[in-house]
Parts: structure tokens; sequence; C-alpha cells
């Protein structure tokens, strides 16, 4: 893990959105098509302003969540509504969006279609995820009914979880695809996220899900 301590938010922000569009750039220049998977939340908002005005072929990125609640678009919880507003805009708006989310019920019915639509893209080329102060990234919370299913090697990419933390029932990418990431990166902010990533560094994955990125992560934290 490597760790960057940042002297205000504003410029992590900044210098994160940079990175990535950096990351994104070379990806592109190497082969024909690259990956963005990103999380949903208010925290990387800042993030999203800044990139989706980058100078990159976006037509040439897919684009999708880490995780989605399962709720339409139209819910102001909705993970794909605040991508839409915040980075599929401007010049990012010619990504493809690669959804997490099918009108079903349940998302244990989606599941077989949405992981039909991610294969193809996969390894993600860049991979930024958030934490909890409870130390669950994505939808992977501790104490969710199928972490140990969606943490074991041969977890299928997506996978539904529901845990109590988390109130609506989640779809979430599983243990293996975000660990087979090319470029991950975690994004914090104030002391408690800290502390809970520092004790997270000694806990067991299952009580401590992060855990599962730690090694190949580059962590960046701004109080």
């Amino acid at each position: 893990m490597k760790f960057c301590d940042y002297p205000d938010r504003e410029l992590m922000m900044l210098s994160l959105a940079d990175r990535i569009a950096g990351e994104l750039a070379d990806f592109l220049r190497r082969q024909d098509r690259a990956t963005l998977c990103v999380p949903g939340g208010s925290t990387p908002g800042p993030v999203f302003d800044t990139l989706s005005g980058t100078d990159i072929d976006w037509s040439r990125v897919s684009v999708l969540l880490n995780d989605e609640r399962w709720v339409p678009e139209s819910s102001p919880r909705s993970n794909t509504r605040l991508l839409r507003e915040r980075l599929l805009r401007d010049r990012a708006a010619a990504a493809q969006l690669l959804p997490l989310h099918l009108n079903t019920a349940t998302p244990e019915e989606a599941l077989d279609d949405l992981a039909e639509e991610i294969r193809p893209h996969l390894p993600i080329s860049v991979l930024l995820l958030g934490m909890g102060a409870d130390m669950h990234t994505a939808s992977l919370f501790p104490g969710a009914d199928r972490l140990a299913e969606a943490l074991a090697p041969d977890a299928p990419p997506v996978m539904a979880l529901r845990a109590e933390a988390a109130g609506e029932p989640r779809i979430t990418l599983t243990a293996p695809v975000l660990k087979e990431a090319m470029r991950i990166h975690l994004l914090i902010t104030g002391p408690e996220k800290r502390a809970a990533l520092e004790r997270a560094q000694g806990l067991d994955v299952m009580e401590a899900p992060v855990r599962a990125i730690l090694a190949d992560a580059t962590v960046h934290w701004a109080e």
C-alpha cells in the first residue's frame, strides 16, 4: 500500500483527477479501450467534476460503478444518477456506461445479464474506491449475508449482497474483479477514515473488507 497525504481536500481532488486521467490516457495509447470503475456517494464528486472535462478519447472508455443500490435511477440514492450528473457530462459524456442496475424486482434476477455486460470490459484499467468508517468498500460490508462468497477467489464478477448497514439490497463488484484492476486508488477523507484504515490493517478481511484491495492500492487522504 502506498499512502499519499495531501495538505487539503481541494488539492487532493485535483491531483487525483489528473492522475486518473493520465493513467487512462496511458492505457488508451497502448490498447483500443480502457475501463474506469468508480464509487458512488458524494466524496468523489469533485474528482468527477474535474475528470469530466479532461481531454482524452472518452469514446474509448467504459465506465462502471463499484456498486449500486437496488433503486431506480430516479431515486436520489441512485449512484448511477450521481454518475450521470457529475462524471458523464462535458467531454466524458462520450464514455460508455456499463449498468449495474436493471428493471427487475430483485438484484438476483439481473445478475447474469449484468455479468455478461461487464465481462468483456475486464480487467478494470483504473479503479477508484471509497471506504466507510466500518471499513467496507464497494458494497462489501462487514456482516453482509454473502460476504465470504464475494471475497472468495472464484467469486463471479457481480453479486447481490444485503447488510444492515447498507439499507437497500446492493449489487457489488466482487473482490477478485477489484483486486485484478491494473491501477487501484482508495480515496478517504477525515481523521475517522484514516483511523479506520490503520485499524483495518490489523484485522481479518471479513472484519475489514477493504483489506482485500489494500496491498496494491494507492491511498489518497486529506483531512
